[in-house]
């Protein structure tokens, strides 16, 4: 090629890569204006986001998790994060040997599980979580405020109960599950302060609670985030986990749930395990007044975006 075709090849390269950056700064115009009608919708409503499951580990998908809550913050949502840490807890009592059993997805909480569980819960995970969305809105200085359940009255607990049928004799039988609590009682004005400052803080919440006795409690994070979405009266909870949503028998997404059909599909085996948790405080937070719950696989990239500002939505919603 001679030197003159070089350069008219370059030309021509660098013309088509102009030509598709201008196209992806229309599009992104495009897709900024398409959201408008949404983000009047949430503005200035209160967006409570569980993010949990394996993507806990994941540094970058923290990074991006933490970018997308700057960016509901500076559109005028005030999101309020609980996290959970099962996994990370989960590897800690690995290394001391000790082995987890879990019922209905509770994992059953001894007193050394207990003081394990609160030192990653209420202190690596939950300062790790808040110091990525501080570096993340730095330029704006939008900061993570790092909480657990024991701060302020926040979250007052009691020990939870379950029982389990024997297959055999088919009686209900009491199952002790040790320090895993459930929330009796929510003071959200520390939240509701941190929201309405001046500055722009993101409460991140640990879920730790405790009772009028001051003993200590493991609480479920999906439960810890449908009873705090309930008494802030949250536009919308949202349930990021690393499952896509409710699958059916044939192991498809199910797009939308009525109380009823959630209901319906943990009686009926379809949500078992750790989504039976998930489904319950989808339903108790819809029930008590939060306009609709979600949950969605908070591995894929804005998958928050997604659900609150664009037509297509994410996951399975539960809605009245």
């Amino acid at each position: 090629m001679t030197e003159a075709g070089r350069l008219a090849y370059l030309a021509r390269v660098m013309s088509k890569a102009a030509d598709e950056e201008e196209a992806q700064g229309w599009a992104t115009a495009r897709t900024l204006a398409e959201a408008l009608p949404f983000i009047q919708i949430y503005d200035r409503e209160i967006v409570v986001i569980k993010y949990g499951g394996h993507a806990l580990g994941q540094e970058d998908v923290a990074k991006q998790f933490a970018a997308d809550a700057v960016l509901l913050k500076l559109l005028g949502v005030h999101p309020v994060v609980v996290h959970g840490g099962g996994p990370q807890i989960s590897r800690m009592l690995e290394r001391a040997g000790v082995t987890s059993t879990f019922v209905d997805g509770l994992r059953i909480t001894d007193a050394a599980t207990m003081e394990v569980a609160e030192m990653v819960l209420s202190g690596a995970i939950n300062k790790e979580i808040a110091n990525w969305i501080t570096l993340a809105g730095a330029e704006a200085d939008v900061r993570g405020v790092g909480l657990s359940g024991k701060d302020a009255r926040l979250i007052t607990a009691e020990k939870a109960t379950r029982t389990r049928r024997d297959p055999d004799s088919e009686a209900e039988a009491v199952v002790d599950l040790g320090f895993v609590g459930e929330p009796t009682e929510i003071d959200p004005k520390l939240i509701r302060d941190l929201i309405n400052s001046e500055d722009d803080y993101i409460p991140v919440i640990a879920p730790i609670g405790v009772s009028s006795d001051g003993q200590t409690y493991n609480i479920n994070a999906d439960t810890v985030a449908g009873a705090l979405a309930a008494a802030l009266q949250a536009k919308r909870m949202i349930l990021l986990t690393d499952v896509p949503g409710v699958l059916n028998r044939d192991g498809e997404l199910i797009r939308q749930l009525t109380l009823a059909e959630a209901r319906k599909a943990i009686a009926s085996g379809v949500a078992s395990g750790g989504m039976i948790p998930k489904l319950e405080t989808a339903i108790a937070a819809v029930e008590a007044g939060v306009e609709s719950a979600v949950i969605l696989d908070g591995r894929r990239p804005h998958a928050m975006l997604v659900e609150l500002f664009t037509e297509h939505g994410a996951g399975t919603l539960v809605r009245t």
